[in-house]
């Protein structure tokens, strides 16, 4: 039977793409974005999606985010006593997100 409505749309798509009236939908043209992860659970894709929306930021994002900005200044400083402060906050970091991380 699903068979049957499956058939059914996929007339009824092509006829309306035939007449033009699938043309100036909102994103034509646009890539796709896909949220959604194939490897998540449905239960658990709903709340990330709540989190995300309600601008909530995983933990292990910011401190990557901040190993990011620390390798940067690292890179442009020169040498002496404020880049070995900085490879020290950047050590403390990365064990932090090691030990965040699925074993």
């Amino acid at each position: 039977m699903s068979k049957i409505f499956e058939m059914l749309a996929e007339r009824r798509i092509s006829e309306a793409i035939e007449r033009g009236e699938l043309d100036a939908l909102p994103g034509a043209g646009q890539p796709l974005v896909f949220d959604d992860e194939l490897l998540v659970s449905p239960e658990q894709r709903m709340i990330n999606r709540v989190l995300k929306n309600a601008g909530f930021t995983p933990r292990e994002i910011v401190l990557r985010k901040e190993i990011a900005e620390l390798r940067q200044r690292l890179e442009a400083m020169p040498p002496g006593e404020g880049r070995e402060q900085l490879k020290g906050e950047l050590l403390m970091l990365l064990i932090q997100v090691s030990e965040r991380s699925p074993r």
